[in-house]
């Protein structure tokens, strides 16, 4: 069953969006830009706004990977867009330009060193004080900020909440310890907050850091010119400041609203920052997959001579060789020799390819037995590996932007919230109750509507539900992902690592009418010990439990001859290898005498008839089982072949249930696979699937997603191999094997680590009731603010106590959120 790599067709090496545009409406250039300073929906929509009023541009933004494609109909320079970008308040670097002639690993550490969260000094610069920014160190501010926030925030809470601990002088310790929280702490939420403003929007950040301002700067009034400062002054929280500030009351402190308010939002965005971190993973991983040094042969007086170079300086028409268990320096074609290519990295199927002169083969490939010369073809960024990396970015570029609900609700709720709380200051005034009390209306609105219970709805829930997904061996990756679980009608399955075990192994042997079963497979084991092919590796696999199961263990030590070899054990001479064909060695007993050797061969049909073997006796059943999709090899001496040795990936023991587990989700499993439609059938049959998409390459698996996506599904996709990437990129859902690729586990949103398919039906019902606990957060947050927004308005509501009530609807979030450790 002699396997040939398929030629990459011309289109291979365009991107789906310049493919799609191949027919006459191209773009004149597609810009691939990494946009940092980007924090909520309103970012995303400024952006795409502000490029898309240059004439003859237009952009799609994604939040998640901070990351914009903008196509150009017309000739544009890339630093207008990135000006009107900078204009917009955030700042970019380009990826990639189409039209651009830099050398491709220029282009890869450019794209490499943007998602992996580093920037060029000047564009770091721009960004500033990027809470969204993925970058280590970025991680590392926002940590710094919350342990210094947490650290000063609890005396602070207690001194102010607790009146016998109140001493004399306690508000101006308060006041030392909140100030560095709300200046330092709050920094970030600041800077988006005026950055917004200057452009003429709001976010949450520009209530959040209002909140934290006016609570602040009252208590800065209050403690240095309103009285409050004094030696002996104690705050006791009343329910209506009304009454307070009309008994001639001292203005009191909110220092605790504005450390509460800091701490916990920081919290929240800590939390959002671990998952955005790896958006850039999937591509990193890809591009490490392909090999680093190239031999490279060249012709120096008159004789061949090898050279080791970066594979960044091949050139299409190079000659470079490849040795038995190197990966392939990039894609080419054979020149001479002959060997078996390990291409499940790109393919996904176990079964090795035979190659030899004149077949294609491509980069980052295995190379498991011969030495091969190979003339490149395409380097760079034309290679497949670097088609595969540019699917998987486009495709998490184009996704549509999942939206957080509190920021879709954000663009109508804070603009109000702002209203309400002037509108009450002014309402105040004008009744006459005094500048004291109004401002204490006032800010008792903008306290009670700040967003902690916000800020903390999505993360708590996902931490919990992600902590109990870890123990159950389902990683997922962010709060974004959830919204599509509940949506998906369809689910995509990869056969090979996914549905089956993704390795060959023995299925049957069927011997020779009067041949011994036990004898064959020993011998075939002996001689195949000496091969690295994954068939080979299979048929020992099988002869070792033969032997281990075959009969009693031995009572005492085996014993050894002079030359250390075991007594009675199978020893292999005169071993040759003919690469993809079959091997052949002769096999004696060893210490029992040279008429016990035999010559025995163990290879495919054809090549045994080459070698004038009769397998006349095997023919019928080994060509009834190659029907089913099965790969066989005859093992064969004197002559005769003695046994048909039948191998095939075999379907995991949980797949049929895991399918149909996935109907009872309501769900539409669809087997897609890059291995032949006989083999694919079977293997659906044996699960339960009816649709079938077979012998695919993988940029026509993502062609499958999208198409089924154009049909009005919702797709999620389960995969594990390189070739499955893109496509679980390009899936509304994707659903990694964690026993596959690294490539694959971070193109998806979802790792199943246990690497079982029943696995996928837990990560789906984990999802969804994780995004049910998160909705109700967001519920009662909301119902919180609008049932008490109106309370403070009304004077009935003292900030002080709308600080503790804001506390409190955080700790029902969080206690509501802990339900999820009881999933199962």
């Amino acid at each position: 069953m002699t396997q040939q790599t398929p030629a990459t067709p011309a289109s291979a090496q365009q991107s789906p969006i310049e493919q799609a545009h191949a027919a006459g409406d191209a773009p004149v250039a597609v810009l691939d830009l990494a946009v940092q300073g980007m924090t909520c929906a309103s970012c995303v929509g400024r952006v795409e706004r502000k490029v898309g009023k240059i004439a003859g541009a237009s952009a799609v933004v994604n939040l998640a990977t901070e990351s914009a494609r903008v196509e150009l109909s017309e000739d544009l320079d890339a630093a207008t867009i990135l000006q009107a970008i900078e204009a917009a308040g955030y700042s970019a670097t380009v990826l990639r330009d189409s039209r651009a002639t830099r050398p491709a690993a220029d282009a890869d550490e450019e794209r490499e060193m943007a998602l992996s969260g580093h920037t060029s000094e000047s564009s770091a610069d721009a960004a500033g004080d990027d809470t969204s920014d993925p970058g280590e160190a970025r991680g590392r501010d926002l940590r710094r900020r919350l342990i210094g926030a947490s650290v000063l925030s609890v005396p602070v809470v207690l001194l102010s909440m607790v009146p016998p601990l109140q001493f004399d002088g306690w508000q101006w310790v308060v006041a030392a310890l909140a100030l560095p929280v709300a200046t330092w702490g709050a920094w970030p939420f600041h800077r988006a907050a005026a950055r917004a403003g200057r452009h003429g929007s709001s976010t949450m950040d520009t209530l959040v850091s209002l909140g934290v301002i006016a609570a602040t700067g009252w208590s800065l009034w209050a403690l240095l010119l309103g009285g409050a400062g004094a030696i002996g002054m104690r705050m006791h929280p009343t329910l209506l400041p009304r009454a307070a500030a009309g008994g001639g009351g001292l203005p009191e402190l909110y220092f605790e609203t504005a450390a509460v308010v800091t701490t916990f939002l920081l919290a929240g965005r800590f939390a959002e920052h671990r998952s955005r971190r790896r958006a850039g993973d999937a591509l990193r991983s890809l591009l490490s997959l392909g090999a680093t040094q190239a031999t490279v042969l060249v012709e120096e007086g008159g004789r061949r001579v090898e050279r080791s170079v970066p594979t960044s300086a091949l050139r299409v028409g190079d000659l470079f060789a490849v040795r038995p268990g190197e990966k392939v320096a990039t894609d080419g074609t054979v020149v001479e020799g002959t060997s078996a290519l390990d291409t499940s990295l790109l393919t996904g199927e176990p079964v090795p390819v035979d190659v030899g002169p004149g077949d294609a083969v491509t980069g980052a490939t295995v190379n498991t037995s011969g030495y091969l010369v190979v003339r490149a073809s395409r380097v760079g960024e034309e290679t497949t590996l670097a088609q595969i990396g540019r699917l998987v970015t486009q495709a998490q570029t184009g996704k549509a932007p999942v939206q957080r609900l509190a920021d879709r609700i954000s663009a109508v709720f804070v603009p109000v919230v702002i209203s309400l709380a002037l509108l009450t200051f002014l309402v105040w005034l004008l009744i006459g109750a005094g500048v004291t009390a109004a401002f204490t209306a006032g800010v008792a609105v903008l306290i009670i509507a700040c967003p902690c219970a916000l800020g903390l709805a999505t993360p708590t829930a996902l931490l919990v539900g992600t902590g109990r997904g870890a123990q159950l061996g389902v990683l997922i990756k962010g709060p974004e992902i959830l919204e599509q679980t509940r949506r998906v009608d369809t689910v995509v399955l990869d056969k090979t690592g996914t549905v089956t075990e993704g390795r060959m192994q023995v299925t049957d042997v069927l011997p020779a009418e009067g041949e011994d079963l036990d004898e064959a497979v020993r011998f075939a084991g002996a001689v195949e010990a000496r091969s690295e092919h994954p068939i080979a590796r299979a048929v020992v696999e099988r002869a070792r439990a033969t032997v281990t199961t075959g009969g009693a263990p031995e009572p005492e030590a085996p014993r050894t001859g002079a030359d250390g070899v075991e007594i009675g054990s199978d020893q292999v001479v005169d071993f040759r290898n003919d690469a993809g064909r079959g091997v052949v060695g002769v096999v004696r007993t060893a210490h029992q005498g040279i008429q016990v050797s035999r010559r025995v061969l163990v290879g495919r049909r054809t090549w045994l008839g080459e070698q004038d073997v009769d397998t006349a006796a095997l023919d019928g059943v080994a060509q009834l089982a190659e029907r089913e999709g099965s790969t066989v090899v005859l093992v064969a001496w004197a002559g005769k072949a003695r046994a048909a040795i039948v191998l095939r990936d075999p379907i995991k023991e949980t797949s049929a249930a895991a399918v149909g587990e996935l109907r009872d989700l309501g769900l539409r499993p669809v087997l897609l696979t890059g291995d032949n439609e006989t083999v694919a059938r079977k293997v659906a049959r044996e699960v339960g699937i009816d649709d079938v998409v077979a012998e695919v390459l993988p940029e026509d698996k993502v062609a499958t997603v999208t198409r089924l996506q154009g049909e009005g599904r919702v797709v999620a996709m389960v995969g594990d191999g390189v070739n499955d990437a893109a496509a679980l990129a390009q899936a509304d859902l994707g659903l990694a094997m964690g026993t596959g690729t690294d490539v694959a586990i971070e193109a998806a949103d979802i790792t199943l680590v246990r690497g079982n398919l029943q696995s996928a039906g837990q990560a789906i019902r984990l999802s969804r009731r994780t995004l049910e606990i998160i909705k109700q957060n967001l519920f009662w947050a909301f119902g919180y603010n609008v049932a008490a927004i109106p309370l403070a308005a009304f004077g009935m509501l003292n900030p002080m106590i709308a600080g503790a009530a804001m506390a409190c609807s955080s700790v029902l979030v969080v206690t509501n959120s802990l339900r999820l450790r009881r999933f199962s």
